[in-house]
């Protein structure tokens, strides 16, 4: 069993990940139309949604959802449900692939053909999503502690910028009493979504210490309002609509006078590519644990059908990808889009569904003292 500090790992993976993702995109879109206040919601929300997530999983130590929805209900209902959420963890993994191989496209390497470095990332996904939870765990934590001063440098470095315009903050913050967007609210809470990996990794738990969850709302307050402010306090209200990815745009206009590597754009290259990529093999591991509870085989152990079914399973996942490659911009903006809104609706629904698990454990356990 892990230490705690493990689930906090996953909660800041996902929400440092989306600083580069399609939530900017999301709020950007919406920056006159209730965006600000969208956020001011959604850190509560998705605070509440940490909290009680983490203590119903808590009542099943040791366990994963698949174990827990199967031993308390049919399988008739739990395989829809799983092979639903296991379609949701693909996509978000594939997401950000996608949209890392578009940024190394446009900002790094843009005379590459697309197809060698979306494989050079598949290859590499594939092999460790493989890997153990534990392990990956492990890894996570030796990823963060190398790239979170470098996302906390160019963070510091961008606010203290000569060419960062506070009018322009200050413009977009009198917007903040317009009502709240629907869309913007699921974009926000997208941030704290990496409790749900507890879905595979509580498996790994015996019992998770969540102290201070106020610290949780707080990250994610400053979070969301950096990721959204930061651009426009470059490019302008207006001028921040015409960037795609609006923090590698940001990046790209810092210079760093007393190091080696003068551009910003590298370092912040470096810090995301390291984490995007993790963030896809932990959402592909916890993809591939889900699709493997339902397979017809699920309950063979012998470590042929392990293989056969993770081959099955992950040739699925890289020809889906290699599949959606042919969308254009606006598509991959769109499907990210419609899944930052129905991911949410599968987030409540799978909370709502512990809930009925809990007390179906409880009443199980009166009959049965």
């Amino acid at each position: 069993m892990v230490k705690s500090r493990y689930f906090y790992c996953l909660f800041l993976m996902n929400s440092l990940i989306n600083i580069i993702n399609f939530v900017p995109r999301e709020l950007m879109d919406r920056r006159f139309d209730g965006a600000l206040m969208s956020i001011l919601i959604a850190v509560p929300i998705g605070t509440t949604f940490v909290y009680v997530f983490t203590k119903l999983m808590d009542k099943f130590p040791g366990k994963g959802i698949p174990e827990i929805f199967n031993s308390l209900m049919p399988r008739l209902v739990t395989t829809p449900m799983l092979l639903v959420y296991a379609v949701l963890w693909y996509v978000a993994g594939v997401i950000t692939l996608l949209s890392f191989v578009d940024i190394t496209l446009r900002f790094i390497s843009p005379d590459t053909g697309a197809y060698p470095v979306v494989i050079g990332f598949l290859i590499l996904v594939c092999i460790c999503c493989r890997v153990d939870g534990l392990s990956l765990l492990y890894t996570l934590e030796v990823i963060l502690a190398i790239t979170l001063p470098l996302i906390l440098y160019a963070s510091v470095k961008a606010l203290i910028n000569p060419n960062f315009s506070w009018d322009s903050v200050f413009q977009i913050m009198t917007f903040i009493w317009h009502r709240p967007d629907i869309k913007s609210m699921a974009a926000g809470t997208f941030l704290f979504s990496g409790y749900i990996n507890l879905a595979i990794f509580n498996r790994l738990f015996h019992k998770i210490k969540l102290r201070h969850v106020w610290l949780i709302a707080a990250e994610g307050l400053i979070v969301l309002l950096i990721t959204f402010l930061v651009p426009i306090g470059y490019f302008g209200t207006v001028g921040v609509e015409r960037h795609v990815y609006t923090w590698f745009s940001t990046a790209d206009s810092i210079r760093i006078e007393t190091f080696l590597i003068e551009r910003m754009l590298f370092i912040f290259y470096f810090a995301y590519m390291t984490l995007s990529i993790m963030s896809v093999i932990v959402h592909w591991h916890v993809g591939l644990e889900l699709f493997k509870s339902i397979m017809p085989f699920a309950e063979k152990n012998s470590s042929k059908a392990k293989l056969w079914k993770e081959a099955i399973i992950l040739g699925l996942f890289c020809m889906a990808t290699l599949l959606l490659m042919f969308m254009d911009q606006y598509e991959l903006n769109l499907l990210a889009e419609w899944f930052l809104q129905i991911r949410w609706l599968g987030e409540m629904s799978m909370i709502a569904t512990l809930f009925y698990c809990v007390i179906k454990m409880r009443k199980a356990r009166r009959r049965n003292p």
